[in-house]
């Protein structure tokens, strides 16, 4: 009798341990991250992962985007903006560990063009040609909002005169949610060209593209925020994840990718 008891214990320590086995979930960071430091962050993220053993879960997608679906509830331990308005809009709404939240690099828009250039566009006063196809991301996107500055720009300057804005929008035949996606279609030549980060012009990305610098007199710098979630699960290892970004080693890499120092 007594043996059979103690098989049944047995049994049941083993089923208890096997539940609460299957009830957990290996840990991981998620870091919602804009499109654009698509290869820094994938680099900086297996780094991270090889020396904490701490997987990294990315979404990449456009900054907007990534600010909407954390309004609406989505989980994500660290945010990654291409520009300080959506990451304001969260420290607005109290969603964000504002002591974590810094700007860790820069960037900057230039023209690219499919490497072998069929419309021959070789300089901004092409962008209002007529016929021209031009790709560039929706106003939402820090993409798209930095190109309609710049655009502005040219078209108050009298070098271009007062219907080049006009004439450049006219020729715009797609309006894309993230930059990966104008890149592609600039590379397949599904456009003439289109407006992008200097940093999307990667060793892969430069035998199909190739780009035409904007003068700093009409670009725009880009600031990259990035910031820990209030409501983040590991709020330490988050702040281990930002501190790897921001040191010496993360900034190599961020630089190699074309970024500038913040």
């Amino acid at each position: 009798m007594i043996k059979k008891y103690v098989f049944i214990a047995l049994i049941a320590a083993m089923a208890l341990a096997s539940s609460v086995g299957l009830g957990e979930e290996p840990e991981e960071l998620t870091v919602f991250t804009a499109a654009s430091l698509t290869g820094a962050f994938g680099e900086i993220g297996q780094l991270y992962e090889n020396e904490t053993g701490m997987a990294v879960a990315f979404n990449f997608d456009g900054s907007q985007a990534l600010r909407t679906q954390i309004e609406n509830g989505a989980y994500a331990d660290i945010f990654a903006s291409a520009n300080k308005k959506h990451m304001n809009a969260l420290r607005d709404g109290g969603l964000i560990n504002n002591s974590s939240m810094i700007v860790f690099t820069r960037n900057k828009i230039s023209l690219i063009i499919p490497r072998d250039n069929p419309a021959e566009v070789s300089n901004l006063s092409d962008l209002a040609r007529p016929g021209l196809k031009i790709v560039m991301g929706t106003k939402d996107v820090p993409v798209g909002d930095y190109a309609l500055q710049i655009i502005d720009k040219l078209g108050n300057d009298s070098a271009y005169g007062p219907d080049y804005r006009a004439a450049v929008l006219a020729n715009v035949i797609s309006q894309e949610t993230n930059v990966n996606y104008v890149v592609t279609k600039v590379a397949l030549g599904e456009a003439d060209v289109g407006f992008a980060y200097v940093s999307d012009i990667t060793e892969d990305m430069a035998e199909k593209v190739d780009k035409i610098d904007i003068p700093d007199g009409f670009n725009v710098i880009a600031e990259y925020p990035i910031a820990v979630m209030q409501e983040s699960e590991h709020p330490a290892q988050s702040q281990d994840f930002v501190n790897l970004v921001t040191s010496d080693r993360g900034k190599a890499i961020l630089e190699r990718y074309g970024f500038a120092p913040a």
